[in-house]
């Protein structure tokens, strides 16, 4: 549920920054209970692997047991950046709109996936015609600007999701998530900077002199990592972050898309690594940036399949494994039941 002190139109960054103070537990007596009703299933223990952590971290994060994934959903933020203009991607910025068009008729991959996992899908558009500014040049954004995007992210999160899945759509936001985990992590820019939408030569060295240059003019507001967001983010990121808060505070588990999507939460996790608690990475991208991300954050993914759309596809791939994990530990029989001997 999203919280009403927040609309897009009042939110600032100490009203978020107070969100951090009041983040829920997990509900360990759920995870308990999930764990201990593990235990007697007809099956040896463990052998479920990564599908009993997840049961036991989906119960813990719904604070209920038996948990449930009847009602997932998918948001995908789209937005524009200005640093594009830098030659930074292979596709121009009008392509950004004309994916929120596909999406909206049913055409791209997360929309077969959605329907595949009965989820539903929401596609919020920001802002198009007016992309951030160019972050080698000056902030992309101004702090209202950021506090704002934000906001509308946690008005996404609304009662009865039990599953939320976060991803985006934006043409130059993979320069701009390079440009945040060498801010939050350092290292070189080459480190954190991959082909994205597939560059190569000029564009791939102009994108990385990009993610290099609007880091080092920033360099003064890295301290702060909201700050650090409004300097070189975007505001489809900002919407991402802000529905990770509003999930956290509704008690909805969250599936996280690939290196731009966890790039986002890692400005949660620089301000305090306990507000992405309740988030699963759902796949590691084929973006060289997001495995080395992933360590920093402690994060290990549900799927490793070389993939790197975007567009949330990989967290709706992953729906189907949480649910499948819901199912066996839902719908399976324990060893008295079964009449089956346990482990002696």
């Amino acid at each position: 549920m999203s919280d009403e002190r927040f609309s897009p139109e009042s939110a600032t960054f100490d009203e978020i920054r107070g969100l951090f103070r009041a983040l829920p537990p997990a509900d360990l007596e759920a995870g308990t209970q999930a764990a201990s009703r593990e235990a007697e299933l007809t099956k040896p223990a463990g052998s479920l692997g990564k599908l009993e952590e997840l049961t036991r971290w989906v119960a813990a994060w719904q604070g209920k047991h038996p948990p449930s994934v009847a009602h997932p959903r998918i948001c995908v933020f789209a937005a524009n950046h200005g640093v594009t203009a830098k030659g930074v991607s292979a596709y121009p910025a009008d392509v950004t709109a004309q994916m929120v068009q596909n999406f909206v008729s049913g055409g791209a991959a997360v929309n077969q996936l959605a329907e595949l996992h009965d989820a539903d899908l929401r596609v919020y558009e920001m802002a198009l015609e007016q992309p951030t500014a160019d972050f080698t040049d000056a902030p992309a954004m101004s702090e209202d600007e950021c506090a704002k995007a934000i906001a509308y992210g946690m008005m996404a999160v609304e009662p009865g999701i039990d599953l939320l899945c976060l991803g985006e759509m934006g043409i130059g936001n993979s320069t701009s998530a390079a440009a945040i985990c060498h801010a939050l992590h350092g290292g070189a820019a080459e480190d954190w900077t991959g082909p994205g939408t597939g560059v190569t030569g000029a564009a791939y060295a102009a994108k990385v002199k990009a993610v290099a240059d609007g880091v080092a003019l920033h360099r003064a507001r890295t301290e702060d990592p909201l700050e650090l967001f409004a300097a070189v983010g975007g505001l489809e990121l900002a919407a991402i972050a802000g529905a990770v808060l509003a999930a956290r505070m509704a008690r909805v588990p969250v599936l996280l898309d690939g290196f731009a999507c966890t790039a986002a939460a890692a400005v949660l996790h620089a301000a305090d690594p306990r507000s992405i608690e309740h988030c699963q990475v759902a796949h590691c991208s084929a973006e060289p940036g997001h495995r080395l991300l992933l360590e920093k954050i402690g994060k290990a993914p549900v799927l490793d399949l070389g993939m790197r759309l975007g567009e949330a596809s990989g967290a709706a791939l992953a729906i189907g494994i949480v649910k499948a994990a819901v199912a066996c530990h839902n719908g399976m029989a324990t060893f008295a039941d079964a009449g089956v001997s346990g482990p002696a």
